[in-house]
């Protein structure tokens, strides 16, 4: 497994042509999935664009950035996990996340429930933007979006669009995520003594959401409650600047860099209200 896992020095064709088939055949099953599991309960139309930027308070939109950003990563490491050249790790891998999301974004244009959304699209091409600038001009990622969620009340209210089960609830309610921009300190102080591995986050979030745009709703449910954005400072740890030659904890790191490590952090939202958070998922 540490020998299959080790990047090569140099091209190997079989582990390139590997990606390639196994990105193709991952992306058309995904779709096929999504076609039959999304898609097919509702009506087909013609193609159509919709403005839906003011929905979930753009929490959505923050998640477009964060998956185009790392399908685009994975894509890129895959290739230089094989021995490719840098262009091809930038064109053919960081791109990956925009080219299959756009595909995605298609398929909503065709459905009668949905329809294909620029906003959506320019959020996929900023995660795309964000992985290729730092590479371009850093060689490095020292600015990686994460992901936290916690658990909150409003499901209940819509579990057919919030989730019903854990693994639902983290993808539907957008309640209890939230998006980070976690830095990577050293990388911007070179000289300093702080520990390589310390990230500074900030954070985005918002709570109060039923639906994506009607607050009525939202006061049938929870009278007390209302729509508001919620802005966070944390400390993070950059797992991919831990030291190591092991390629197994590396590729560990790897997936799991994608998430916040929980820690203390400080909070302001929308109204203004400021809290401290001793831990904070």
């Amino acid at each position: 497994m540490e020998s299959f896992l080790k990047p090569s020095d140099t091209l190997n064709s079989q582990r390139q042509n590997a990606i390639f088939i196994s990105q193709g055949v991952a992306a058309a099953s995904t779709l096929v999935a999504l076609n039959q599991l999304w898609y097919q309960d509702y009506e087909k139309s013609n193609f159509k664009i919709i403005n839906d930027n003011a929905h979930w308070l753009q929490m959505d939109k923050a998640g477009h950035v964060f998956s185009a950003y790392h399908l685009g990563r994975v894509g890129a490491e895959m290739f230089q996990w094989s021995g490719s050249d840098v262009k091809t790790q930038r064109i053919y891998g960081a791109t990956l996340g925009f080219t299959f999301l756009s595909i995605v974004e298609i398929m909503d244009g065709f459905s009668a429930e949905w329809g294909a959304s620029w906003g959506d699209v320019i959020a996929n091409a900023s995660g795309t933007a964000l992985y290729l600038g730092q590479d371009l001009l850093w060689n490095e990622q020292r600015i990686i979006p994460k992901f936290s969620y916690h658990q909150t009340v409003y499901p209940s209210a819509r579990p057919g669009t919030l989730g019903e089960s854990w693994n639902e609830k983290i993808l539907k309610d957008y309640n209890g995520q939230t998006y980070w921009l976690s830095a990577n300190i050293s990388s911007f102080v070179p000289q300093s003594k702080i520990p390589k591995w310390l990230n500074v986050a900030v954070g985005y979030g918002a709570e109060g959401m039923i639906t994506g745009e009607d607050a009525l709703v939202n006061s049938v449910f929870f009278p007390e409650s209302e729509r508001v954005r919620q802005f966070y400072l944390s400390l993070d740890v950059d797992l991919s600047k831990i030291q190591t030659k092991n390629h197994t904890l590396k590729t560990i790191f790897s997936v799991f860099n994608t998430i916040k490590i929980p820690a203390p952090t400080f909070e302001i939202n929308g109204n203004g209200k400021a809290k401290w958070h001793a831990v904070y998922f």
